[in-house]
């Protein structure tokens, strides 16, 4: 079935309850990345707090199996069931109010918050389905990426942590669990870096549909998909040594496109070895 209609024919039974401001369609679906493994995500915006009537109505309309069900945390009511013909539905229900509180702390205060940046990168990439005015309201204050939340991404993401130093001790070693955790945690690192030079909002705390992602940046290392990809899945001490190479890459990089900002604490804590 398409994705796609199946959200809007959801969607139609959450805005019959008067409670519910505007939906917005997020996601692969949203975006048009939808494959087999594929699933429903919806953000649903309140006037006031949803009860459990509010959230299980809908689920109970289309048949749905019940996977997960989270009472109201970080600012958020959470669940994802199962429709009877077998699609997941993921949905995340928030105030308006906080939605604008999001929006406020990203947009205009430039905070880093991964998860707050996932919300916002929800409201540039997804479509609305009720509540268009509401939506597109959002839509417009964060089409300006702030160039002050670039300089802290810039900044935050090149502090790599102590263990990235350790690097050559751990390949020595043979310890390939830690080691390719180090790898991982760097190949973030860079992530973050360059989603704050090309003025992309973090959409994934664990950076999913990277290969879409990479493909958006016009500022970024050449071959650096195929070259992300091959650390993993190379030999060991060569996969460090073109780590290491792209770490390198990426802070000429930041020098060149952002030739103002003092990293000289950050590029020595990169070089140090223990």
């Amino acid at each position: 079935m398409n994705l796609k209609q199946k959200a809007i024919e959801v969607a139609a039974i959450y805005k019959t309850n008067p409670k519910v401001d505007a939906i917005l369609l997020a996601g692969s679906v949203a975006l048009g990345w939808e494959d087999e493994f594929s699933d429903i995500e919806l953000h649903i915006l309140w006037k006031e707090a949803p009860t459990d009537a509010d959230r299980k109505g809908p689920i109970r309309c289309v048949n749905g199996s019940i996977l997960t069900y989270y009472p109201y945390e970080e600012e958020e009511w959470s669940e994802s069931y199962v429709t009877s013909e077998g699609i997941k539905l993921e949905i995340s229900n928030f105030l308006t109010s906080t939605i604008q509180s999001v929006v406020e702390d990203v947009v205009v205060k430039s905070k880093v918050n991964f998860d707050k940046q996932c919300l916002v990168a929800s409201i540039q990439d997804g479509t609305g389905l009720h509540g268009k005015n509401l939506i597109n309201t959002f839509k417009k204050r964060v089409v300006k990426y702030p160039s002050e939340l670039a300089i802290k991404m810039v900044l935050e993401n090149l502090e790599f942590g102590g263990r990235w130093n350790n690097r050559r001790a751990l390949l020595e070693r043979e310890d390939w669990l830690m080691l390719y955790n180090v790898f991982c945690n760097v190949q973030k690192k860079l992530m973050g870096v360059l989603f704050g030079l090309n003025s992309l909002y973090v959409h994934h705390p664990e950076y999913k549909w990277l290969p879409h992602k990479i493909e958006q940046m016009h500022i970024k290392p050449d071959q650096f998909l195929s070259r992300m990809n091959d650390i993993l899945l190379g030999n060991p001490m060569e996969s460090l040594a073109s780590l290491e190479q792209l770490v390198e890459e990426v802070i000429n990089i930041v020098e060149i496109h952002k030739p103002k900002l003092n990293i000289e604490k950050q590029k020595l804590g990169i070089s140090y070895l223990k």
